[in-house]
């Protein structure tokens, strides 16, 4: 638990660097994925973001190793308190009531998921099966850039309100699930008693490859978002689709049972739900003088 409030710390620190840094660049295009990376690596202050984030997944294999993938998952929601009060403390983003209230729900569906690890001996896996674990990344990773390519041309419409940048959202954190379980894959492949063996096991796995074509596409696809959009929004919309995602399918790529005992299955299925709640009650559009910030923010 410790070591995932640690990456909840360096993740919301990494996206909120990123978010300024993106607002004194010019506007970034996914459709030119070279462009986009070759501005993002000459800003210092979007590298010492990237920085954050990096080590936040280092804390994140520790997590995948120690913990089952729902509950780790139910942890890393607890980040999006954290993202909300730094992106309005360091971007000046006001969360609107229905935001404010969606931390709230945040924090319960938190305490929920830890009082489901309390004196817990679930079962951690290590491995998936590489035949449910195509057929659930594959898809995911479609569905999540033809989304993307969607909410683009709809943006593009003219007369059209401002996007709050859900569907963004929704499509980064379909990609990031994918990269979730190539996480998760990865970390049960790590060991430090025999280096080489561990090496050749994960070159010869699907997991690294996996992670670098998601984080990748993670990458660009997010940063074009976050700097039209709210992180304030953005983030909380990607992490909370992630996690619904990465709970059910590494649940059933890693064949890792939910908890048997009645009162644990109640606090971790209700902890998720009472998460997946939050998209239900965040705007679709931006107010008015929102759009206006964001316009003047990338001027």
């Amino acid at each position: 638990m410790a070591a995932a409030l640690m990456a909840n710390v360096l993740y919301s620190t990494g996206f909120v660097l990123e978010k300024r840094a993106l607002a004194g660049l010019p506007p970034l295009s996914s459709g030119q994925p070279a462009r986009v990376v070759r501005l993002l690596v000459s800003s210092p202050l979007w590298l010492g973001g990237s920085l954050a984030l990096a080590l936040g997944f280092v804390a994140q294999l520790a997590v995948y190793r120690t913990l089952p993938i729902a509950a780790a998952q139910g942890l890393f929601v607890s980040g999006l308190v954290l993202l909300l009060l730094l992106s309005s403390l360091v971007l000046g983003e006001q969360p609107s009531g229905r935001e404010r209230y969606g931390v709230v729900v945040i924090t319960v569906a938190l305490l929920m998921v830890v009082a489901s690890l309390h004196d817990s001996n679930e079962p951690i896996s290590r491995r998936a099966s590489l035949g449910m674990l195509l057929a659930l990344s594959l898809p995911s990773l479609v569905a999540g850039i033809l989304l993307y390519r969607t909410a683009e041309r709809q943006a593009g419409r003219q007369h059209r309100l401002p996007s709050s940048g859900v569907a963004y959202g929704v499509a980064t954190g379909l990609i990031y699930g994918v990269s979730s379980l190539a996480i998760k894959g990865v970390s049960g492949l790590l060991s430090t008693s025999d280096v080489a063996a561990a090496a050749l096991k994960l070159a010869t796995s699907p997991y690294p490859y996996l992670l670098l074509f998601a984080g990748a596409a993670g990458l660009v696809l997010s940063q074009t978002a976050l700097q039209r959009c709210r992180a304030s929004l953005i983030v909380p919309v990607a992490t909370t689709v992630n996690c619904v995602f990465t709970v059910a399918s590494g649940s059933v790529a890693f064949n890792e049972p939910l908890p048997h005992d009645p009162l644990r299955l109640v606090l971790r299925l209700g902890g998720t739900s009472l998460a997946v709640s939050v998209l239900l009650m965040l705007p679709r559009h931006d107010r008015p003088q929102e759009a206006q910030l964001q316009k003047s923010q990338r001027a």
